[in-house]
């Protein structure tokens, strides 16, 4: 008899626990357990069937939620000790659809153990009023966890679509003289063109170590370009892009989209790849990658993001109709104002094309200066908040021979560039004289593209500011050289140099002469009244600007 009741008292203390079998629990009980059980499927998936339910399913979920945590844990080691190897992982595109495939079968496999815990929670043992809280309990935690995970998956492949259509497969690049150089186009592709007129061209030139970076703006009306050792080109212009007045560097890209694409068997844009070598031979520098960028998508970028802050020196008019018989333009369709402010895409896009009242050199300054404010402002909050939307954008913007599986190292580098200034020249105004786009030296330019590598150099390891550097004007005397600087005997010698303005030190200019303010009713009055001239002296430092 006294054996018998042994097992019966184990049996009995087994049907008694609430965990495992909350019929002979008190309401209360139900409710807590069913919590308890929301909330270990949420943190420790798997956790709760094994202390409630089906203990097979509960070890074998165990085991993938532990390995899912010793991924994580090597994936935050490599953030910290190997940042560009991580992101390589992730831009890789079998990679990256590897994860994407992962990702959905740990979403699909959590969701499947929080249907299993609302089995285990048995609703109906619960008081009334406890189930509609344990069920939105449970719902909020399966779009936590399985949610989350579904999303990221979605995301992930958003962006492995979006760099397989923007960046090419070709071999990776290595740096030049420890520098990588990208040459970056704004291109414009209208019906009554063959391809994008790049009528934006600046260089980017990036330290391959610390990130430190230098922009070398070159006119689009550049004459005799001297294409590099070789470039297929050569052999039709030998002596540069010399075929007279037409023969400007920016005209390279449709030429060679027209006439010599043959020259360049397996190259996806014969034209661009042309127009880099032709940037390349120019300053002297050689160039290993482009990015192109259409200017009609670029609003359309822009708006993405929510638009960009900036603050500008003086108005800038979105022209009005073009009378090609007086060369003239009309009434324009708005102004820009100066000062502080937040440019939708459409803005952003006449502020980087508008000539009127002020040469190429000040709308160079300008694109600049939008550029800047795009990358500034893309930080990881509206990345996250616009991801879709900024890329989507960005497959129809951008177009590049950058090889993908580099993207981890340059992702890397533009994090150490972020937050450094950035050292500038630009072949014309205010570094050169006006009409040194016509008749080039490029030997002279090829020497002050060194100085400003060199510069860059040596104010870094001085720890001099980069917009603390003067640099002599063609003509002859120091000018403040909006960001673009050579180095000094004193500076090498390690001496100091007297403060020059920044590139955004400067105050807007809001008011005429007389002290009356600037507005658009007045500037359009001045156009009607064909007082161009008036117009041409409120608006002259409409090209400067900053990035906020």
């Amino acid at each position: 008899m006294s054996s018998s009741k042994v097992p019966q008292s184990a049996s009995d203390t087994a049907l008694t626990d609430p965990v495992r079998y909350p019929v002979s629990a008190s309401p209360p009980v139900r409710t807590k357990r069913a919590f308890v059980l929301v909330l270990l499927t949420l943190l420790v998936p798997g956790s709760a069937q094994l202390v409630a339910g089906d203990r097979r399913l509960g070890r074998a979920a165990l085991r993938v939620t532990l390995c899912v945590w010793a991924l994580l844990v090597l994936a935050l080691l490599l953030l910290i000790v190997n940042r560009t190897a991580l992101v390589s992982i992730i831009t890789n595109p079998f990679a990256s659809l590897a994860i994407v495939i992962v990702l959905v079968a740990l979403a699909a496999g959590w969701a499947v153990l929080f249907i299993n815990t609302l089995r285990l929670i048995r609703p109906v043992l619960l008081a009334p009023p406890a189930r509609p809280a344990v069920g939105i309990a449970l719902v909020v935690a399966l779009v936590l966890g399985s949610g989350s995970l579904g999303y990221a998956a979605y995301l992930l492949n958003v962006s492995r679509n979006a760099i397989g259509s923007i960046f090419s497969s070709g071999p990776a690049i290595d740096p030049v003289d420890g520098r990588y150089n990208f040459l970056m186009m704004g291109g414009d592709a209208g019906d009554d063109r063959t391809g994008r007129r790049p009528d934006s061209l600046s260089v980017l030139s990036v330290d391959a170590e610390t990130g430190q970076t230098a922009i070398i703006s070159v006119p689009r009306n550049l004459q005799n370009a001297q294409f590099s050792e070789g470039s297929p080109m050569r052999a039709i212009y030998p002596d540069g892009y010399d075929c007279g007045d037409e023969c400007l560097i920016n005209a390279i890209n449709t030429e060679v989209t027209n006439e010599y694409a043959d020259l360049y068997p397996g190259v996806a844009d014969p034209g661009a790849q042309a127009t880099l070598e032709a940037v390349s031979g120019t300053l002297g520098l050689t160039v290993q990658a482009y990015v192109l960028v259409d200017m009609e998508g670029f609003s359309t970028l822009i708006d993405a993001m929510g638009g960009i802050r900036i603050k500008a020196g003086g108005w800038v008019p979105m022209s009005g109709y073009f009378d090609e018989f007086s060369r003239t333009y009309g009434v324009p369709l708005g102004w820009i104002p100066a000062g502080e402010q937040t440019l939708n895409g459409n803005q952003a896009l006449w502020y980087g094309r508008s000539r009127e009242y002020v040469d190429d050199y000040a709308r160079i300054q300008r694109q600049q200066c939008v550029q800047q404010a795009m990358l500034k402002q893309l930080d990881p909050a509206t990345l996250l908040s616009k991801f879709e939307d900024i890329v989507n954008a960005g497959t129809q913007v951008v177009e590049s021979n950058i090889s993908s599986t580099q993207l981890g190292s340059f992702v890397d580098l533009a994090i150490k560039a972020r937050g450094q200034d950035v050292k500038r020249l630009t072949i014309g105004p205010p570094d050169f004289d006006a009409s040194f786009s016509t008749v080039p030296d490029f030997d002279q330019i090829h020497v002050r593209v060194d100085e400003l590598l060199a510069s860059a150099s040596s104010a870094q390891s001085l720890g001099t500011p980069d917009d603390a550097i003067a640099v002599p004007a063609a003509g002859g005397g120091p000018v403040q050289a909006a960001g673009a600087y050579a180095p000094t005997a004193s500076l090498l010698a390690g001496g100091s140099l007297p403060h020059q303005p920044t590139p955004s030190d400067f105050i807007p200019v809001t008011t005429t002469p007389d002290g009356e303010p600037i507005t658009e009713e007045l500037l359009n009055q001045l156009k009607r009244e064909g007082n161009e001239q008036a117009i041409a002296g409120l608006v002259a430092t409409n090209g400067q600007c900053a990035a906020l």
